[in-house]
């Protein structure tokens, strides 16, 4: 069903985000992410106090692919 759409401002869109205006049958996004972190490296809030006295993260991966984003279906 149409409608009459006023102004809009979109600041940032993410990237597996979908900006749609209007009518739609199907939105399927995808993404794939590999994230490596260390200790301490997610650690969030007000007066954090976290000592790692050694951290190694380790990123040997013999994959060449491992997350296939084939289609968006």
């Amino acid at each position: 069903m149409p409608a009459l759409v006023g102004a809009i401002k979109v600041n940032s869109i993410g990237s597996s985000g979908v900006f749609h205006v209007g009518d739609v049958f199907i939105v399927s996004p995808t993404s794939a992410v590999r994230t490596f972190a260390g200790a301490g490296s997610f650690n969030t809030g007000n007066g954090l106090n976290v000592s790692s006295s050694y951290s190694v993260t380790n990123v040997n991966d013999s994959d060449v692919a491992d997350q296939n984003v084939v289609a968006n279906i």
